[in-house]
């Protein structure tokens, strides 16, 4: 039985044409590219709005996606998930991953940097200048400042033991 979607722009998950165009696209064909980059454009773009990310950083945010779509296509193990995989990879570049980094970087008690690594599972030699490019940007988005105990519960509550 096939699902409806949940939200407008979201394909259903058996959607047999989504699972052809990343076959077709896997496979090399340029105009299948280029369908799918139209056809989830204004995903990624809704979502950086939600953001209120810059036109500059929404671009950012929009090729990083691409970039990373075009590393991952051919290993997508369910072809026909890719808008979820498209709105998942969005979340996570830019202010939610920053968010996150710093709420666990001043969670008490402190967490090592293999925890850190662990819990957000990027390398221990990146949590540094990630940091850093998060605190630069802190003062552009007023949305960052002030991080609190709900910001470490928005982080999933990830406390160090």
């Amino acid at each position: 039985m096939r699902q409806k979607a949940s939200r407008p722009g979201l394909a259903v998950r058996d959607d047999p044409t989504v699972v052809a165009l990343v076959t077709r696209a896997a496979g090399g064909d340029p105009a299948a590219w280029e369908e799918i980059v139209e056809r989830y454009a204004p995903l990624v773009w809704s979502i950086c709005a939600r953001f209120q990310l810059s036109n500059h950083d929404r671009e950012d945010v929009g090729q990083k996606v691409r970039l990373l779509l075009v590393e991952q296509l051919g290993k997508l193990r369910e072809r026909a998930a890719l808008p979820g995989w498209i709105a998942t990879t969005t979340h996570r570049e830019r202010l939610p991953k920053c968010r996150r980094l710093l709420a666990i970087l001043t969670s008490d008690p402190p967490c090592s940097y293999a925890e850190i690594s662990e819990k957000l599972q990027i390398p221990m030699g990146s949590i540094g200048p990630q940091r850093a490019c998060c605190l630069e940007r802190l003062p552009k988005y007023g949305a960052l400042s002030g991080l609190g105990e709900a910001d470490l519960h928005w982080a999933g509550g990830e406390h160090c033991a």
